[in-house]
């Protein structure tokens, strides 16, 4: 039976995370180049968040299928303006791929982001080699929207282009 929820990170939540990473390149989907290294250990993740998830512009929620942990995903507000929040860092339990897990936890995330921190809309980049995670995010009601400029990284010896999606609140 599936049972739902989310809730804020806990440190101890990286052990399980970070075994989810189970190569560079998947890791680079998931962080680009926030992380230097591969592998992400667990400590890795705890200093990134005690430098950066301040719980006021930034969250990171952990979702659990009762008690177990798998999903995770943050939340930023972009600039200083409330009404957008921003996802990142989106990944689910590597074992559960496929089964809706992926849009279950995008969708949980933007209802949080509308209804408990009262955004209008909903924004995030996904690198174009990504199609599993673009198909998800459409699936949970994202669409592609055209930008000026192109978010580009260096990942792998590679250049890689982000898409951006974005998804607005209805009134």
């Amino acid at each position: 039976m599936m049972r739902f929820s989310l809730r804020p990170y806990q440190s101890t939540d990286a052990n399980v995370i970070t075994t989810w990473l189970k190569n560079e390149y998947l890791m680079r989907q998931w962080c680009a180049d926030r992380y230097e290294c591969y592998p992400v250990t667990p400590e890795d993740m705890n200093i990134y968040h005690e430098r950066y998830i301040d719980g006021q512009s930034q969250r990171a929620l952990t979702m659990l299928n009762g008690n177990d942990i798998v999903g995770y995903i943050t939340l930023r507000t972009p600039a200083d303006d409330s009404s957008e929040q921003r996802l990142g860092f989106v990944i689910v339990d590597d074992s559960k791929r496929g089964q809706g897990f992926g849009k279950t936890l995008v969708s949980m995330a933007v209802k949080y982001a509308f209804e408990t921190l009262g955004a209008t809309k909903v924004s995030l980049g996904v690198f174009e080699n990504n199609p599993s995670a673009i198909h998800c995010y459409k699936s949970a009601g994202f669409k592609r929207v055209i930008v000026p400029t192109t978010e580009s990284y260096s990942c792998l010896g590679e250049t890689w282009n982000c898409i951006e999606m974005e998804q607005h609140r209805e009134l």
